[in-house]
């Protein structure tokens, strides 16, 4: 690499101190407006810098890629998912894609375990009822929801975050069980005391609680399909901070609305930012604009990993989070 400073194009607003840092160490050009940049300044961007730091908001698929100029070698994502980006072709195309995994974990178990009793407890309800001037008093009926402890929490992808949801759930006195590609070991099943289901379909038929944690990937795309959401019983709630296409979202809407399950609790949504329009209108739906990791915490560490990767990378050595296509 060349002693000169990379061209680096932020394409979203970071945290003031991120952009800082990344002015110091690299020729940056920052997104001032923090609007999305349209298909057009995407393409300009990739035909010009040595490193985009790209967000979920940039869809980087083949088309844009073969745009791409000699100079560009890296997309250093901003956030750890990155079915956004088609890592093969960039990796066919010498382009390498780093992420920013680990930072968001604690943030995004905390606002699940959050969307999980607000939904049970009816929370957001209570609120806007309040709020309407439509409180009248307590009564011994009014405004039901569920316990917590006791209940049986199926997590959906075991990974970092559904491990970290499993440790503050058992806290709650939850029942923790789980689907995976594998089990866990077994000290963490010892520790949460986990019941490993092979079977998706037997584990939702029997849980209270589902909480969605798997990548999106094409083979986890519905993996709650219409078909498996009838499986769950009728006062089961549906919890999602992984990603919106992962749920068949139509389906999901009308099951809720028919009353064949009980509540959902939502971060994250299928053709996001638009969400069914089904959703929006039912009292039992806890609808949240994607803030999992929206902590000015998770932002900075997200910030400051991606600068690593890019001065790892400008120093001549392998990105210490670089995406592999085999790792999908």
């Amino acid at each position: 690499m060349a002693a000169r400073k990379p061209k680096v194009i932020v394409t979203r607003k970071l945290p003031d101190s991120v952009e800082v840092r990344m002015r110091e160490l690299f020729d940056t050009e920052l997104n001032e407006t923090d609007e999305p940049m349209s298909r057009k300044a995407l393409i300009d961007a990739v035909g010009r810098c040595d490193v985009l730091a790209s967000t979920i908001t940039d869809r980087i698929d083949a088309g844009l890629i073969a745009k791409a100029g000699e100079k560009l070698k890296l997309i250093a994502n901003f956030g750890a998912g990155v079915d956004h980006i088609d890592v093969p072709v960039a990796n066919a195309a010498g382009i390498i894609v780093t992420n920013t995994p680990g930072v968001l974990t604690e943030d995004t178990a905390d606002l699940t375990m959050t969307l999980m009793m607000a939904t049970l407890r009816r929370v957001v309800e209570g609120a806007n009822m309040v709020q309407a001037g439509e409180f009248t008093g307590w009564a011994p009926t009014a405004m039901l929801g569920r316990r917590i402890t006791g209940k049986r929490l199926g997590i959906i992808g075991m990974g970092r975050i559904g491990t970290a949801v499993a440790r503050r759930a058992k806290a709650f006195g939850l029942q923790i069980h789980y689907h995976n590609r594998k089990p866990v070991s077994p000290r963490v099943s010892e520790e949460l005391e986990a019941t490993y289901w092979d079977s998706l379909d037997q584990m939702l038929a029997r849980m209270d609680i589902i909480s969605v944690h798997s990548p999106h990937t094409p083979a986890t795309f519905h993996l709650l399909s219409g078909r498996r959401l009838k499986l769950l019983q009728p006062h089961a709630i549906v919890i999602n901070t992984a990603r919106g296409g992962i749920i068949d979202e139509p389906a999901l809407a009308d099951l809720l609305a028919s009353g064949a399950i009980a509540g959902v609790g939502l971060d994250v949504f299928e053709l996001e930012p638009r969400i069914n329009p089904k959703l929006l209108k039912l009292p039992n739906a806890v609808l949240l604009p994607h803030m999992g990791s929206a902590t000015v915490e998770a932002r900075v560490d997200m910030g400051e990993k991606v600068i690593i990767n890019i001065k790892t990378w400008m120093d001549g050595h392998k990105p210490p989070d670089r995406v592999l296509p085999q790792m999908l």
